[in-house]
């Protein structure tokens, strides 16, 4: 009796099953997933964003104002994965488009706040619920659960940056491994 292959495993891929294959494939990395699907994200709300006349970049800095408007450069940053030379020039942006307005903070003036302004909440009504959701092919069960475990994996992997000592060798171990 011939062995069969395991069910995952196809002649056209057989790293598939393997994740120690000395031949890995470019489709079988997960940071290539979550980079291509980032890419994927762009531009499918290219079309939406470009009625408003924003960027992706912008677009997430405005929800984030959304959900927690007045706060510091720093702390929507933070919030955004973004450094502050990055941010910055977007931030500016926004406010000539009249979307929010930057402001010394009276009380530590080394601090710049950010608001929305009524044009930047207006954004929410124009957008009218619109969402990738459906676009996705994801149920609406599995949507939530996709997004909880691509964030588990990034605050794991910033959690495992800020555990390993700057200019530390990676261990073999983790070497081999793909991520």
């Amino acid at each position: 009796m011939k062995p069969t292959k395991p069910s995952n495993q196809t002649a056209s891929n057989p790293a598939a099953s393997d994740p120690r294959a000395s031949d890995p494939k470019l489709a079988d990395f997960l940071c290539f997933a979550v980079y291509s699907a980032n890419l994927a994200f762009g531009r499918a709300y290219k079309p939406l964003l470009d009625e408003l006349g924003l960027t992706y970049t912008q677009y997430i800095a405005i929800v984030a104002l959304w959900e927690n408007d007045n706060q510091t450069v720093s702390s929507l940053g933070e919030k955004l994965f973004l450094e502050s030379n990055t941010l910055t020039p977007i931030l500016k942006k926004l406010e000539t488009m009249g979307y929010l307005r930057r402001q010394r903070d009276a009380a530590d003036e080394r601090q710049v706040l950010v608001s929305l302004t009524e044009a930047g909440r207006g954004l929410r009504e124009k957008l009218g619920g619109r969402n990738l959701v459906k676009a996705s092919g994801l149920s609406p069960e599995e949507f939530p659960r996709l997004q909880k475990a691509v964030v588990t994996v990034r605050n794991n992997l910033i959690k495992s940056m800020q555990d390993t000592p700057t200019g530390a060798p990676a261990s073999l171990a983790a070497a081999k491994q793909r991520a």
